[in-house]
């Protein structure tokens, strides 16, 4: 019964959220705001987990496939693959959970007890669409070019540790050219797409109706990030199902 009364106050959380907004113009610059804060302050840690999986993964393939009967250049194409269709969207996604999730919900949540968010409502603002929908516009259009992002970062990464001496580079670049459909680059983008949407409504969702003190503020902070990343793992085995 309170998986249902949650999932209930969240959806009318999010018909709030989805309301006509009075101003575009106040939102457009929170949009922009929102997409530095939440997007382009997540590449360097997308950098750095990208280029080092995308090694780890080269250098795992590189030991499964050691055969005289496996071409070398299937190690790159591997590497690629697992990168596009899995990696840089639902790991990724879950590692943002973590780092904007756990900051959505605790700044939400601060303005909670702050009484920061009775003061819009007093004011007369749609407080539940002023701060949360422009997080989640933000990341619906930033995340996937992190994702597209991570894709590149960790096939170089690969391509370093080819380059030290794991395998001969040129082999590693004749697997990424090897049989490309870019109809899995969709699916990857759409796929976290879908990701953004969830992190960023589930953390406003447990941010908004944080009650108590600063000690509860870190409580939805940390469910905040475990259900959404529950969500991420059902939600990409549904879309697995649907566009595969």
């Amino acid at each position: 019964m309170k998986i249902l009364a949650a999932f209930g106050r969240y959806i009318i959380l999010m018909g709030k959220v989805f309301s006509r907004p009075e101003k575009w113009s106040i939102y457009y610059r929170r949009v922009i705001s929102e997409m530095d804060q939440l997007g382009v302050g997540s590449i360097p840690l997308t950098a750095i987990i990208s280029v080092f999986i995308g090694a780890v993964i080269t250098i795992q393939m590189a030991i499964t496939l050691e055969s005289p009967f496996i071409p070398q250049f299937m190690i790159g194409y591997a590497t690629k693959e697992t990168m596009i269709l899995e990696f840089s969207s639902t790991v990724i996604a879950i590692i943002l959970a973590g780092k904007v999730g756990s900051n959505i919900a605790s700044e939400i949540g601060t303005m909670r007890i702050t009484e920061q968010i009775d003061a819009l409502e007093i004011m007369g603002v749609n407080s539940a669409a002023y701060l949360i929908l422009p997080k989640i516009i933000a990341t619906m259009i930033f995340f996937p070019f992190l994702a597209a992002f991570s894709m590149i970062v960790g096939m170089f990464g690969g391509f370093l540790v080819a380059r030290m001496g794991v395998m001969i580079p040129n082999d590693y670049i004749d697997g990424l050219l090897y049989y490309f459909d870019s109809y899995e680059i969709t699916y990857s983008l759409v796929k976290m797409t879908v990701f953004a949407f969830l992190i960023t409504s589930i953390s406003g969702y447990y941010g908004y109706y944080t009650k108590g003190n600063s000690l509860e503020v870190g409580k939805a902070s940390t469910t905040a990030v475990v259900v959404s990343s529950i969500m991420i793992m059902i939600f990409n085995l549904l879309l697995t199902q649907l566009m595969r």
